[in-house]
C-alpha cells in the first residue's frame, strides 16, 4: 500500500488505475477544486494507458503545477487518513516530507493525521481507505 508517497509493504494495496495512493488523490482533487479545475479524473484519466500505475506523488505534483500555472497557491495543507491498517502515526514525518516536497511547501506547512473507524464500515472493515484533504 501507498499513502502519502510512502510504501507500507505489509498492507494489501489499493485497486487503481495508478498507485491508489488515497493521500496524494486527497489533496490533488482538494487542489483541483479550489482552483475551479475538475477533478483527478479529467486530468488523469483511468482510460490513459500512458498513466497507467502512475505513482500518487508525480500525480500530485502534476497537479500542483497545473494549479500553479492557473495562477494559484498554496500555503498549508492538512489530510486526514482514516483507514484500520496500516498504522500511519509511526510513519507521519516521512509522509509529511514527501508531501512537502511534492507540494513545494516546507514541511512544517504540512500536517498529516490518522484515525482508525474501529470496524465499522467499508473502511473499517479494512476493505479500503479514506482520506481527506484541506487547504490554506
Amino acid at each position: 500500500m501507498w499513502l502519502g508517497g510512502i510504501r507500507f509493504p505489509d498492507v494489501d494495496g489499493l485497486a487503481g488505475h495508478s498507485d491508489g495512493d488515497a493521500v496524494c488523490h486527497a489533496l490533488a482533487d482538494a487542489l483541483l477544486g479550489a482552483a475551479a479545475l475538475g477533478d483527478v479524473g479529467a486530468h488523469f484519466p483511468d482510460t490513459d494507458p500512458a498513466i497507467a500505475g502512475i505513482g500518487g506523488v508525480e500525480l500530485l505534483r502534476q497537479t500542483m503545477e497545473l494549479v500553479r500555472r492557473a495562477g494559484h497557491d498554496l500555503m498549508s495543507c492538512d489530510v486526514t487518513v482514516i483507514c484500520e491498517h496500516p498504522a500511519v502515526a509511526p510513519r507521519r514525518d516521512e509522509i509529511r516530507a514527501v508531501l512537502a516536497d511534492a507540494l513545494g511547501l516546507g514541511q512544517a506547512c504540512v500536517s498529516v493525521k490518522a484515525t482508525r473507524p474501529e470496524g465499522l464500515g467499508l473502511v473499517g472493515d479494512g476493505a479500503g481507505c479514506l482520506a481527506l484533504a484541506v487547504l490554506a
